[in-house]
């Protein structure tokens, strides 16, 4: 019985590593176009850039309703056709006659992705049993970090040599294959109550979620990881572009892949959460995000890689240790709807911080950004024991 179980979390672990891969390669591969978009149709960089920001808008606003239809008709079968349909979309992409119809396409994307990541952490609080949720949570967001750096490089790469219609192409392709395996693969769930379709079902799991104080905690604890992550690597290229570094566009993208190297620290720390409380594994995420950040202060290149390295296997950790607290805390009823959310705070923080970084580049330079992300990790330690402390007193 013992090996059963191991053997179907290895199945599981492989399964949700693959979903996340092509959720989050098809959400950010736009990313390497823009500036094409913007060439192709003669369009300005910001409206060109509306393919990746309509995508996670809608995406993020999907994830609140579909909690409420995954009570009713399964988890497995919602990520399933998420998935498919996303691989399929993808495909279509490449026959857009116009930029609005590219758009219009990418709106309904963001709609069909938000089905798997709003519903992969309540199947995974349900299916998986003990302390393995930890590490198998740590793989899970490791994937979404290896997804979008994949499809950021396929993309650009095939657009480079051929075009960005037979690079899409490529991608959804790719994405089709690893969703008909999930398909096949992942088990279906053995710990799910169908519950009857209502609106009013919908509302009461979101009170629940919404007014739970620990829950609150825990959002904002999304909403500043990944903003904060957001914002140093959206302004990271400012002072790599200047003296004394005078870095090409080129070798600044490609400093993408120390957000890849960074996945050791999600599966690290979910490792160690199997055996220590996740309030000092968080705490002990932020220092390696906060020593990092600082480092990308330097005067030297090699310091400043290991700083991106550094924070971005903190951002990584500390996400992975926060997004699996959802789970500890609520009710298997309802982790649907707080999921839903956490990751609702989770993208409004990547828009609202990832903006404002801008404003303290321009008063403040690179050490304005690093004040404001700072800032943002000792808030995220204090809601971390905030919330140790709560959970403490409750029981």
């Amino acid at each position: 019985m013992i090996e059963g179980r191991v053997e179907k979390n290895k199945t599981i672990q492989w399964c949700m590593f693959l979903g996340s891969i092509v959720t989050f390669a098809i959400l950010y591969s736009p990313q390497t176009l823009i500036q094409l978009f913007s060439n192709t149709y003669g369009i300005s960089p910001t409206l060109a850039s509306l393919p990746v920001s309509i995508a996670t808008f809608t995406l993020a606003v999907t994830m609140l309703f579909v909690a409420v239809f995954s009570d009713a008709y399964g988890r497995k079968q919602i990520m399933v056709w998420s998935l498919l349909l996303a691989s399929i979309l993808n495909i279509l992409l490449a026959f857009s006659s116009n930029f609005y119809i590219l758009v219009g396409i990418r709106l309904i994307q963001g709609i069909v992705l938000g089905g798997f990541p709003a519903l992969a952490m309540t199947y995974l609080s349900e299916e998986i049993k003990g302390n393995e949720l930890g590490r198998i949570m740590g793989i899970y967001v490791a994937g979404s970090a290896f997804g979008a750096f994949l499809g950021r490089i396929v993309v650009s790469s095939i657009s480079d040599f051929i075009s960005w219609q037979a690079a899409v192409v490529t991608m959804g392709l790719l994405s089709l294959i690893m969703a008909f395996y999930f398909m096949k693969k992942l088990p279906n769930s053995s710990d799910f109550e169908r519950r009857t379709l209502s609106f009013a079902n919908w509302c009461i799991g979101m009170k629940i979620a919404l007014f739970n104080k620990k829950l609150i905690l825990v959002y904002g604890m999304g909403f500043l990881f990944l903003g904060v992550y957001v914002a140093l690597f959206n302004y990271i290229s400012f002072p790599l572009s200047n003296e004394p570094f005078n870095m090409s566009q080129t070798l600044i993208g490609f400093l993408f892949i120390f957000q890849l190297t960074g996945t050791w620290g999600s599966y690290l720390f979910g490792r160690l959460s199997e055996k220590y409380q996740r309030a000092p594994l968080i705490l002990l995420a932020l220092v390696l995000a906060l020593v990092g950040s600082f480092l990308t202060l330097s005067s030297h290149l090699i310091v400043i890689m290991l700083g991106l390295m550094l924070f971005a296997a903190g951002f990584l950790a500390g996400h992975s240790l926060a997004s699996g607290w959802v789970g500890v805390i609520v009710e298997s009823h309802w982790r649907s709807y707080a999921s839903s959310l956490y990751l609702l705070f989770y993208y409004t923080g990547s828009s609202v911080l990832g903006t404002m970084g801008g404003g303290f580049l321009v008063s403040n330079g690179w050490h304005g950004v690093i004040r404001m992300i700072s800032t943002g990790l000792l808030l995220i330690a204090i809601f971390s024991m905030t919330l140790y402390f709560l959970s403490k007193n409750n029981k």
